[in-house]
């Protein structure tokens, strides 16, 4: 390792710094044949939502076709699409989620 012999070369150590991660929008896609309660359970149960905020978001999907339900950098963002098509399908449901880079 290398030593620091300076201010100025301190200084440039510390100006580098890493970009925060990139975020996704994770987004349910409405469809006619998920009932809105299991929307809601899908919301309270992986995004953590109260239920106010998961009928708010369900009625969000309903009206205009599709709703963001959490922004995570992508590996969380991924993770909560996987587990929520899964849980959908083991459902027998055609619920969509899927991610949106912001």
């Amino acid at each position: 390792m290398s030593k620091i012999g300076s201010i100025e070369q301190l200084e440039d150590v510390v100006e580098t710094e890493v970009a925060p991660p990139s975020m996704y929008q994770v987004i349910l896609n409405n469809d006619d044949y998920t009932p809105m309660d299991f929307v809601v359970e899908i919301l309270q149960t992986f995004f953590n939502k109260n239920e106010q905020e998961s009928t708010d978001i369900m009625l969000t999907i309903h009206h205009q076709g599709k709703g963001v339900c959490g922004v995570y950098p992508f590996d969380i963002a991924e993770t909560k699409v996987l587990q929520v098509n899964q849980f959908s399908r083991d459902h027998e449901h055609p619920l969509l989620c899927s991610l949106e880079k912001i």
